[in-house]
């Protein structure tokens, strides 16, 4: 069997495990007014709504988000991204070293937001 080569230190399953993954649907998407590359999206969680900053400006477009199901980090400490709370994270897969290519994640099926993703 080949060795495995992670770009990244491992983890322990215990520290993945504190991550609180969950299913979003984006509700509202605008482009930030303070910054090049980030969107602001209001997301439903099933229980609450909650606004996420994005780096997707140069990916997509706001109006190509809204409705979309989408996976969030959603125990992510809040922080201020230019004047804009980000209340989570959107995760999304990048392509080159550059970053070329941006794809946001998505449940293969709908399903409801707030389900828990593992």
């Amino acid at each position: 069997m080949d060795e495995i080569r992670p770009a990244k230190p491992l983890v322990e399953f215990d520290d993945f495990a504190r991550l609180d993954l969950r299913v979003a649907r984006v509700l509202e998407c605008r482009e930030h007014p303070n910054a090049d590359k980030l969107l602001v999206l209001k997301v439903d969680l099933g229980t609450e709504q909650r606004q996420i900053c994005a780096g997707l400006k140069n990916h997509y477009k706001p109006e190509d988000l809204v409705n979309r199901l989408v996976i969030v980090v959603a125990n992510l400490e809040p922080r201020s991204m230019r004047g804009e709370i980000s209340q989570g994270l959107l995760l999304s897969a990048a392509e080159g070293p550059l970053k070329q290519k941006v794809v946001v994640l998505s449940p293969s099926a709908d399903i409801a937001p707030g389900s828990s993703v593992g």
